[in-house]
């Protein structure tokens, strides 16, 4: 969802710098890719605080996520392209997910400012897994749940430990450069900077079409 349907990282960032400072912890870019990007709250909060009762690890999720929401509200948009997009998969019956490290409270609230829930038929959280990524839980979750075996799925990702889990899961993987650099994603399968002109036909010619 984050760096996908929506270029949300750059809040993401902010919100994250400004929760870990308030708590003592001064971040590099470096350390918020290897320690948090990608991951559940749960795994890089109890990471950076030590263990918490759950009512801690809680109060401190919708403490990051409240500050998130509230830097974003303004400005948060679909990625250019992606309702074209996602109209098209609709109309050739291609089904479609969200599998993400998010909160389901912030799910809810990207999909209800982008208006774009009706399109995905199962949605996983970070509530559905107990390993986040690079584990491939989620996205065998999530291939299971549509009832298809990872390899005749496609995971779009912008981030590393996401792009290693849907690899680890077996599915084909379309890197999206939102966070990363086309060369960053290099060990995707295909790499776009957005959804304008991507076709469902488009996909299959890349990803699925033997090489001679």
């Amino acid at each position: 969802m984050d760096g996908v349907i929506i270029d949300s990282n750059p809040f993401h960032k902010i919100s994250l710098r400004q929760f870990c400072e308030k708590y003592g912890y001064h971040l590099s870019d470096e350390e918020l890719v290897k320690r948090i990007y990608g991951r559940t709250n749960k795994e890089w909060i109890v990471n950076l605080f030590g263990p918490l009762s759950t009512e801690e690890l809680v109060r401190y999720e919708e403490e990051k996520e409240g500050l998130f929401r509230e830097l974003y509200k303004n400005d948060i948009k679909a990625l250019p392209g992606l309702k074209s997009f996602l109209d098209l998969l609709k109309e050739n019956n291609i089904a479609t997910a969200i599998g993400t490290s998010a909160p389901r409270s912030n799910v809810d609230y990207v999909l209800a400012h982008t208006q774009l829930e009706k399109y995905f038929s199962v949605i996983l959280d970070e509530s559905h897994v107990n390993h986040g990524k690079p584990h491939p839980e989620i996205y065998l979750k999530v291939a299971d749940s549509l009832g298809f075996e990872p390899a005749r799925c496609i995971v779009f990702e912008d981030s590393l430990s996401g792009v290693e889990s849907a690899r680890r899961a077996g599915a084909k993987i379309v890197g999206v450069t939102t966070t990363h650099s086309k060369e960053e994603l290099s060990h995707a399968d295909m790499v776009i900077d957005d959804f304008t002109n991507i076709t469902p036909r488009s996909l299959f010619d890349n990803l699925f079409t033997p090489t001679k």
